[in-house]
């Protein structure tokens, strides 16, 4: 394994994951420099860098001197109600040429390795049951969000092939850890009422990832030799069914969790009658991922459980009561 980098730039870098990640490069000892929208929240003994929004206009330069690595968390993320006239292109406008505008000045100031954290759907949305997505299936995005994060992958790809700039790409499922948001949010809050959910027979299997596995798993990429111009899926290892996942997340806020055994089929009905068919989609179908090629490439393993992992979110929920 090489030595560390001289200077690691973090982009959304107080971000869900942009703060896990910062904190535990400093603990490695890292020098860690930090690009952020506005600089009033800066990253603790990082040196911070405000570069204001994000797109082809962006001005790096500050950013970028002697940097060696940079980790592009940074991104318009996928939202559940976007009221823009024409989604994709607000999308495409951060995360397509945002991102290449920074890889191109990442080149022109000596960058030696640019890693993009995508997303599992660039893969797709859903899998067949035991049918896991790989590292090297066909993309077949549907949102918005997923079609600028394949297209902003395409885009650094051929980047990395014309100018030798090493490109690494990961693309994670749901990230669920301290201070986790939205879904997994609502999931915690509803467990922690002691709430009846009609979540009880739901027989899928879904990939996630802990938020430190995550943060593992890009710190890795910042030096292994073997990551360069790769494509890597993140998981924990091990899927859980809707039915899992609620059973277990209740076991570790200390509140079992009321389900009810509601056929799927009634599920989805419901769901169409109320007008949402995605939330009974991701409740209720499969998305697995292959992290084959991620450990074997990498000689990498998840270093945190689930259940320790869950444990550690619901404490921070608990805490925040």
């Amino acid at each position: 394994m090489s030595s560390m980098p001289k200077i690691i730039l973090v982009s959304g870098a107080n971000g869900f994951v942009g703060k896990s990640l910062c904190i535990e490069l400093l603990r490695q000892g890292q020098a860690v420099r930090t690009a952020v929208r506005s600089a009033n929240i800066p990253v603790a003994n990082s040196e911070t860098v405000s570069i204001g929004e994000i797109n082809r206009e962006t001005d790096w330069t500050d950013a970028l001197s002697h940097v060696k690595v940079v980790i592009h968390l940074a991104a318009r993320v996928h939202v559940m109600k976007d009221d823009s006239i024409d989604a994709l292109f607000e999308f495409r406008k951060v995360n397509v040429e945002g991102t290449l505008n920074l890889a191109r000045q990442a080149i022109a100031a000596g960058v030696k390795r640019f890693i993009f954290i995508s997303s599992i759907k660039v893969n797709g949305e859903n899998t067949r049951f035991g049918h896991p997505y790989t590292a090297e299936d066909q993309s077949a995005p549907i949102d918005s969000y997923g079609i600028s994060k394949c297209e902003a992958e395409q885009e650094l790809q051929q980047l990395a092939k014309e100018t030798g700039l090493e490109i690494v790409i990961i693309r994670p499922p749901l990230v669920y850890g301290p201070g986790v948001k939205a879904n997994f949010h609502s999931m915690m809050r509803w467990l922690e009422k002691g709430i009846p959910l009609p979540l009880g027979a739901i027989n899928n299997k879904r990939s996630f990832i802990a938020l430190d596995n995550l943060v593992d798993l890009i710190v890795t990429c910042t030096t292994h030799p073997s990551a360069a111009n790769q494509t890597f899926l993140a998981a924990d290892g091990e899927d859980l069914s809707t039915t899992e996942l609620l059973q277990r997340l209740g076991k570790a806020l200390g509140k079992p969790a009321r389900l009810m055994p509601i056929p799927v089929w009634l599920l989805n009905t419901a769901a169409i009658l109320l007008g949402k068919p995605n939330m009974a989609q991701r409740l209720c179908n499969s998305l697995q991922v292959d992290t084959g090629k991620t450990c074997k490439l990498l000689d990498w393993q998840p270093p945190v459980s689930v259940d320790d992992a869950l444990k550690k979110t619901a404490a921070d929920f608990l805490q925040k009561l």
